[in-house]
């Protein structure tokens, strides 16, 4: 028997009691949701120690709050860090984490196969800063190592990348930023803490749109990022005055979110893995992108620094965006929309979902073909989820398909 040790305790009873007893109030079982903005002190020398961080406390909803620190510590447990902080929504733990530390004249190294919303971060506004960016091939961890060797300040890094759910080998990027003294910074928000943990690849920074696996049921709003405690106090101190924060009902409904997210992601990723096999064994579909699949291009790294394959894959039709068109409108256990990671199954194109700010070129630039659907495994049961694509697939007209 496991000599009990709170160092030991499994991530799906962390996910349901971490960060939370010490929230709860007049013994409640849950966290309750704070609404006040402010907090009141009738002695000025203890509001003044609470102000200054000297002592524990809050005293503005724009800086902290009870239901939101519960949240943080939360997925701070759950991704091993040293310190978490949250925000308003996942871009905006992305933006305000590269303005903490980006500066004009700097470099940043990433790649293509980014979030849309990032890659118009990289593309669009870094730049209008003054801010040098390079996106590489995403995979091409030569290309990759040889830019950051010439020098930057923040290697950025998606793994798996949204849509195309392509890998990077963590361990191996972290040691060539080391070595050109710049920070690592990667979007977790696929894998969840569940299934992948960077920071044991000494990441400085792990970053999630809460928004998805971690709050689970499409009705919040949220961003997290966690990492070493110098770190994370310099971004929370910006978030703090550009004002991008966590709203406590928010919070609470990460919370119990959370609670069942090792649930849920294990239903998720086993159905992944067979509708992956099942989609590439279809006449309709053109390619499969699933790191659980043996003849994906990044399953030997996936299995090396994932525990679970993760419960999002996308695929591309051979009908093109004509049979996506067609396809689309008929699955019944699917809801059309641009989120990803809730318990029911959700699927899109990247043309409105993930990459809807780019134009079409851009889009191919970055590898994404129109008649890519992105397809968001939720809790339901497997056979039926694989019998609804299948007889959704069975509307696409065979000429479609055969003049391709």
């Amino acid at each position: 028997m496991r000599k009990y040790n709170e160092q030991n305790i499994n991530r799906s009873t962390k996910a349901v009691w971490a960060g939370e007893k010490e929230y709860r109030v007049h013994g409640a079982s849950q966290v309750p949701v704070v609404h006040s903005v402010a907090y009141t002190y009738d002695d000025l020398d203890d509001w003044y120690e609470v102000a200054i961080g000297n002592k524990k406390g809050h005293i503005y909803g724009r800086n902290t709050n009870p239901t939101v620190e519960s949240f943080e510590q939360k997925i701070k447990e759950l991704e091993g860090a040293e310190a978490a902080t949250s925000f308003s929504t996942g871009m905006a733990a992305i933006s305000n984490s590269l303005a903490t530390f980006l500066k004009p004249g700097d470099r940043v190294v990433s790649i293509k196969d980014t979030y849309g919303g990032t890659n118009k971060i990289f593309s669009e506004f870094l730049p209008q800063m003054n801010i040098d960016v390079v996106l590489c091939e995403t995979g091409n961890h030569e290309q990759i190592e040889k830019e950051v060797r010439k020098g930057c300040k923040i290697l950025y890094l998606e793994t798996p990348t949204n849509p195309t759910v392509k890998i990077t080998d963590i361990k191996r990027m972290v040691k060539s930023a080391r070595e050109a003294g710049a920070l690592v910074f990667v979007d977790n928000t696929f894998a969840t803490p569940i299934n992948q943990n960077p920071l044991e690849f000494d990441v400085d920074l792990v970053i999630h749109s809460a928004t998805k696996f971690l709050g689970g049921h499409a009705d919040a709003l949220g961003g997290a990022a966690c990492g070493r405690k110098e770190l994370v106090e310099k971004i929370y101190h910006y978030r703090e005055i550009n004002g991008a924060t966590m709203d406590p009902m928010a919070a609470y409904l990460m919370i119990r979110g959370m609670k069942t997210l090792h649930l849920r992601l294990k239903q998720s990723c086993d159905s992944a893995l067979k509708i992956a096999k099942y989609l590439q064994s279809h006449e309709q579909v053109d390619q499969v992108f699933y790191p659980g699949l043996e003849d994906h291009p990044g399953h030997d790294i996936a299995k090396k620094q994932m525990r679970q394959f993760g419960g999002m894959l996308s695929f591309s039709m051979k009908g093109g965006l004509d049979a996506v068109r067609e396809f689309l409108p008929k699955l019944k256990y699917a809801n059309r929309a641009a989120n990803l990671g809730a318990v029911e199954t959700t699927v899109g194109p990247a043309r409105t979902t993930s990459h809807v700010e780019n134009t079409p070129e851009e889009r191919a630039e970055l590898g994404i073909p129109e008649s890519l659907v992105r397809y968001s495994v939720g809790i339901e049961d497997t056979q039926d989820l694989i019998n609804d694509l299948e007889q959704a697939m069975a509307h696409i007209p065979e000429k479609m398909v055969a003049k391709r």
